[in-house]
């Protein structure tokens, strides 16, 4: 139970992952921490989730997923240990962590209370520093889970991320637009089937299309729509930005109908 996977909404360019790398090597030397992103949009709970799910798979056996994205680190929001099966994850209680470990299973939920575990001082601004990481390292030495806590039977979930289907048309919206400019829906396969001819409404625009299977099937700069890697309706500008061609961000609404 050796490797930390660390997701935040902290960018690179301020100390704070180092911060909290520090802490989980000073604590547990062997531990081996990676990066699963930091630039997740500041406060955007439904994007770290989707982006934490979308990985289940691709770790070993008993990663411990260590994800921050706390817009309300220093309230009365918990603070979660969950065994899922084959895996752990700790972070605050506001449904980041809950869509993954669900696909795992859940097991059991430990609400950290344990201030023996955690950094002291322990600043009311960065869990992420003096709880989470502390707890990380703890639990890849072994430390006993139910040390950290109580066993909990209610947690938050989040607000509902599954499109909405009325009639021929399913209502989305993005979840995740990625470095390419590539725009990711919470549409998911299942709704979608390659070569059929759908409506997309984003934003002001309007277009149809053929669902396809790769990016290379178009010119460059034709618009296409695919089903990606994550297993949901993408909306691409082959080799430029759609993200920036439609003028959207991550929580904008996308409408799709079958032709």
């Amino acid at each position: 139970m050796c490797l930390i996977a660390i997701l935040t909404d902290f960018g690179t360019k301020d100390e704070y992952v180092a911060a909290m790398k520090g802490v989980i090597s000073s604590i547990s030397p062997k531990a081996k921490t990676i990066d699963i992103s930091h630039q997740i949009q500041k406060h955007n709970v439904k994007q770290g989730s989707y982006m934490l799910k979308r990985l289940i798979g691709y770790f070993p056996k008993d990663t411990i997923y260590l994800g921050v994205v706390d817009p309300g680190v220093g309230t009365e929001r918990k603070g979660l240990l969950i065994e899922a099966k084959g895996a752990w994850f700790i972070g605050p209680d506001n449904g980041l962590l809950i869509p993954a470990a669900q696909k795992l299973g859940i097991k059991r939920v430990i609400k950290l209370t344990n201030r023996r575990y955690w950094l002291k001082p322990t600043s009311s601004t960065f869990h992420g520093r003096d709880i989470f990481a502390p707890v990380a390292a703890w639990l890849s030495k072994g430390t006993e889970p139910t040390n950290f806590g109580k066993v909990i039977e209610n947690w938050v979930n989040l607000e509902n991320v599954q499109p909405k289907v009325k009639g021929d048309t399913i209502f989305g919206e993005v979840l995740h637009v990625d470095d390419f400019g590539n725009i990711i829906t919470n549409i998911p396969t299942d709704l979608m089937k390659v070569d059929n001819e759908v409506w997309i409404s984003i934003k002001d625009a309007l277009f149809s299309t053929k669902i396809r299977k790769s990016y290379g099937e178009i010119k460059r700069g034709e618009l296409l729509v695919l089903i990606g890697s994550s297993g949901f309706l993408e909306i691409a500008k082959n080799q430029e930005n759609a993200a920036k061609y439609f003028k959207v961000k991550e929580g904008a609404e996308i409408r799709v109908r079958h032709s």
